[in-house]
């Protein structure tokens, strides 16, 4: 394991401790050329399925990528990385545990899309706005009220509607 501070191959290990999660060693290394410590993680390497892209592309399933655009979409908001990180983990073991070899890029993005309407709705329609591709301002309007209608708030839906009215140019 090279040193992330020298780059030296040469460490020894100086305590090893299952992972919170059970299913990685956390590692405390120390480096025989420097003498700084670093901490690495060991885990059953698993094989991902592909994700199928709209296109057809496919290419390998990418919690990394998956967890950058939740970062963006939970940008400043009240949403900890604790709470992404555990449902990036879910989402992954539920894709393996299902055993299947290809996995649509839609199946993944509404699953993602989902996990957020449940923890922060303002990330949510973050999120929706580039992963549903949003055009103009009448898509913003038309998702919010869905989101007002699934959450029972007629006098909030009523106010978009009236936004919706003015927001149109008028010929």
């Amino acid at each position: 394991m090279k040193c992330p501070f020298c780059a030296d191959m040469e460490n020894k290990v100086i305590d090893s401790r299952l992972g919170k999660d059970g299913l990685s060693i956390r590692r405390r290394r120390e480096c025989l050329e420097c003498g700084h410590r670093f901490t690495t993680y060991e885990r059953v390497e698993e094989i991902q399925p592909l994700v199928v892209k709209k296109d057809g592309r496919r290419e390998p399933f990418d919690r990394d990528k998956i967890r950058e655009g939740m970062l963006k979409a939970t940008q400043k908001r009240p949403v900890s990385v604790e709470v992404i990180d555990n449902f990036i983990d879910s989402l992954e073991r539920q894709f393996q545990e299902a055993n299947q070899k290809e996995i649509p890029s839609k199946e993944v993005g509404e699953r993602v899309i989902d996990a957020l309407r449940s923890m922060d709705e303002v990330a949510y329609v973050r999120f929706a706005s580039v992963y549903r591709q949003f055009k103009d301002l009448d898509d913003f309007v038309t998702e919010l009220k869905q989101l007002l209608i699934n959450k029972g708030e007629p006098a909030a839906k009523q106010a978009l509607d009236e936004l919706g009215r003015t927001a149109k140019p008028k010929n």
